[in-house]
């Protein structure tokens, strides 16, 4: 059976395409997450990631092994929709290429670095902020800046489970529209600071085997816990 959404733990994923999902972000705004099955594993302990995910206004199904579970135990047929192939489409999305962007990184290297990137791609009006090493999610600082900015568009790269928090965090606070992309380190896929990853490795849910000869010790950690999200689907 294939079907447009679904309810997991209250969070509702999109089976949509790449149009559809811009579409529902461009009339009502609010903000996408594609949150890795290392981090919904997180839910029932994280209090404050499982409201960021249940208020997202879209999300997508970024996890191949997730993708597996839903198939097998709730018999709905999905289709892997990563961070990285959205972000892939926005990169090559024409009509986005001279709307306002805020990118929100983790430090000034990788700032200028993905501020560089958008500008090869002919981004034409890209803004950058650099967030600090948030233990409260709570940044007036970037509240200011967006308010001073208006973009049409956040891209936040900064880690998940604090991505999202920072999103719903923005949402609330800020009194204009604009859609929020939590793709993390998606990005990094594309300036060469994560593990080299392309259209067939992340179409056959390979990104693991990539990610594992990149970086072994932290890739080999978030495998084995992302085992753990069996458990949801049983009990």
């Amino acid at each position: 059976m294939i079907i447009k959404d679904f309810y997991f733990r209250k969070i509702r994923f999109f089976n949509n395409s790449f149009k559809e999902i811009l579409s529902i972000l461009d009339r009502k705004g609010g903000y996408l997450v594609a949150p890795a099955a290392s981090a919904l594993v997180e839910i029932d302990f994280n209090k404050i990631y499982h409201k960021s995910l249940m208020n997202s206004d879209i999300a997508i199904l970024d996890s191949g092994f997730f993708c597996i579970l839903v198939r097998i135990f709730y018999k709905i047929k999905v289709v892997k929709f990563s961070g990285y192939k959205f972000l892939k489409d926005v990169i090559n999305e024409k009509k986005l290429k001279k709307k306002k962007f805020l990118l929100v990184d983790p430090n000034k290297i990788d700032s200028k670095i993905n501020y560089n990137f958008f500008k090869k791609n002919k981004f034409s009006n890209i803004e950058s902020y650099v967030a600090p090493d948030y233990k409260v999610i709570k940044d007036k600082k970037l509240l200011r800046v967006i308010n001073q900015t208006k973009p049409n568009y956040i891209i936040i790269n900064i880690g998940g489970l604090k991505q999202e928090p920072l999103a719903l965090f923005i949402k609330k606070n800020i009194n204009f529209k604009l859609s929020i992309f939590c793709t993390g380190a998606a990005i990094a896929f594309f300036t060469k600071r994560q593990a080299p990853i392309n259209d067939v490795i992340d179409k056959y849910y390979l990104g693991w085997a990539a990610r594992l000869l990149f970086s072994p010790a932290t890739t080999y950690k978030r495998f084995i816990k992302s085992f753990k999200l069996i458990k949801y689907f049983i009990f």
